[in-house]
């Protein structure tokens, strides 16, 4: 029997009545030496339980290849939830969203000509099927059954905004019942009839998700399940930001309030988020409605615990109203962590990356039309695409389809122009200077659509390219997966020419020096657009587009002594600042939306 059941108008656990009071933190966004941190901060904020996703992407990044280590130690993660005293509801998706690329559907899958995602297609189901052999088998001892601390499982994630497939839903229930999951299952869908009936399976508890309107939504919630109890699985109190928006947050007193109605109701909750944390090296996602719309590398959320898990204005006001409600913790809220002191980091070394290239990957040839990303077998990062123009003069350098996402062209060199997939560019006015001239193209993944209809849509150069109407053929493609940054011992160690940190695309380094290690954020201010390594960890990308103006560097990423910054710049920097970088201990998250 499961450790959590459900009554006519509540949960029970172990027998006795139990409600839910949880907090969204996701163990992939959140440096590991920072888990057991994080979870005893959400014990003292009053939460009984966690909740997380798994996203199948990281976890199989190869078909029959299971990742478990690291940030992906999704036992040791559940077990420090039990030692801390916490249950956990484990999401385990096959499709999470989350803001999270693709939607934490894997690229080799998605790329599958034809495939069906999130239905009953065998190839789909299939796929699903080998992954929970290897995913489940390490979580089982880690179910309450087996004296863990996971109570519920989702089956998949708000389906009724996807599909209405059935059977698809009843074939994921079983199949984690098959392996052995025997505790509590659960759905989850916003709030619309709609939703709710196509989302749901009988047998299986229904919840809801949603941020406001308090009433409405759990009424809506009790008219489809008329007995049993009631649950909102993502009570949002902030939202996630687009490169080129303003921030977004919410009102602590007003999320607040809405927590106390929803426990007033007696209904159980999971925050959405408890602990946003960040989306390092490639793993943001997108939105694609009207066009393309990359999130940016923090995933703050505006939540409880900031990014850098100090207890926010939100902690506090739902710390005084959980107490109303169930007990919390009389030790004392957690004090902000320490930060560095502002440091100044010179990047004087460096490489440029279009003659470094061939050094990072071997090129493939493409004899005809240029191959996307997933056809190189590429899961993010970058495609340098290389040819010569067979004529000269000036004429519209057209890529049929468009790019996916962003691309930088170059002639002999000298750069020419940028096309972007979210303002649907596909022609460029160029001038070729003689045939044979070199045409090189840098493409960006800047992030698989997490939601709707266009997850898996491809990366890369998605078309034919021509020049004045003439096609360009013989393609090398360099893959750049930039998982690490060049070893600083020999490729990003020779001293930049002056003026070399303004032509980009280039590698560059530098080194600061650290006493004892803390939290810090690092601003870029006059730098454009890139990546950003510190120890060869991956911090995620950076844009002066905004609204995000720093990254997060998590404190166990850094070491006593000498510590080296790596940035891929693409564009080179701006302004009187040259190859300079700043260490701040106050984050920028940008102009709040009005």
């Amino acid at each position: 029997m499961p450790a959590l059941t459900t009554s006519s108008d509540g949960f029970l656990l172990h027998g006795e009545p139990f409600r839910i009071i949880s907090g969204a933190m996701h163990y992939f966004r959140i440096h590991p030496d920072q888990w057991a941190d994080r979870l005893r901060k959400a014990r003292l904020m009053g939460l009984n339980t966690v909740e997380t996703y798994v996203p199948w992407n990281l976890h199989e990044p190869e078909p029959g290849t299971l990742v478990l280590d690291g940030i992906l130690d999704l036992p040791r993660y559940l077990s420090l939830a039990r030692a801390e005293g916490l249950h956990v509801l484990l999401r385990p998706g096959p499709y999470i969203c989350a803001e999270w690329d693709g939607g934490g559907l894997p690229s080799w899958l998605t790329a599958d000509p034809g495939i069906r995602l999130r239905t009953g297609d065998p190839r789909f189901t299939g796929a699903l099927d080998r992954y929970l052999d290897l995913l489940l088998p390490p979580l089982l001892p880690h179910l309450a059954e087996s004296g863990g601390p996971v109570i519920a499982v989702q089956v998949e994630n708000e389906y009724g905004a996807y599909g209405d497939d059935r059977a698809y839903l009843e074939h994921l229930a079983e199949a984690l019942r098959s392996r052995g999951v025997g505790e509590l299952l659960f759905t989850c869908d916003q709030t619309d009839p709609e939703h709710l009936a196509a989302g749901s399976l009988p047998g299986v508890l229904a919840t809801g998700t949603f941020g406001g309107r308090i009433g409405t939504s759990l009424d809506r919630l009790r008219a489809h399940r008329p007995e049993g109890p009631l649950m909102c699985a993502e009570f949002w109190i902030g939202w996630f930001d687009h490169w080129g928006e303003p921030h977004h947050v919410r009102d602590a007193a007003d999320a607040a309030a809405d927590l106390d109605r929803l426990l007033a109701a007696g209904a159980s909750v999971n925050i959405y988020m408890f602990h946003g944390g960040t989306n390092f090296g490639f793993t943001n996602g997108a939105n694609h409605d009207h066009a393309y719309a990359p999130i940016v590398t923090s995933y703050d959320y505006d939540a409880a615990l900031t990014e850098s898990g100090d207890p926010g204005p939100k902690y506090h006001a739902f710390r005084e109203v959980i107490a109303r409600h169930a007990p919390v913790p009389g030790e004392p809220v957690p004090e902000p962590a320490p930060k560095l002191p502002p440091a100044t980091v010179r990047l004087e070394r460096g490489v440029p990356l279009l003659p470094y290239a061939a050094a990072l990957s071997e090129p493939v040839r493409a004899q005809a039309g240029p191959p996307t990303m997933d056809e190189l077998g590429l899961r993010a990062g970058y495609v340098l695409y290389r040819t010569t123009a067979p004529v000269a003069g000036d004429g519209p350098l057209r890529f049929t389809g468009g790019v996916g996402d962003r691309a930088q062209v170059f002639v002999d060199g000298a750069p020419v122009g940028v096309l972007e997939r979210e303002r649907h560019e596909e022609v460029l006015p160029v001038r070729i200077p003689f045939a044979g001239a070199v045409v090189e193209v840098l493409v960006e993944n800047m992030g698989g659509v997490n939601y709707g209809k266009r997850i898996g849509a491809p990366k890369g150069l998605l078309g034919p390219v021509t020049f004045d109407g003439t096609a360009l053929h013989g393609w090398d493609c360099h893959p750049l997966a930039l998982d690490l940054p060049p070893a600083p011992d020999h490729q990003v160690a020779v001293p930049l020419t002056p003026g070399a940190h303004d032509a980009g695309p280039a590698f560059h380094r530098g080194t600061f020096d650290v006493g004892t290690p803390a939290d810090t954020f690092l601003s870029l201010p006059g730098w454009t657009k890139g990546q950003a390594w510190v120890n060869g960890f991956h911090l995620g990308r950076y844009w002066n587009r905004g609204p995000q103006r720093t990254l997060y560097v998590p404190a166990p990423v850094l070491r006593p002594g000498s510590n080296d910054l790596v940035l891929l710049e693409l564009q080179g920097t701006t302004g009187a600042t040259g190859a300079t970088a700043l260490l701040t201990d106050t984050p920028d998250l940008g102009p709040v939306a009005p």
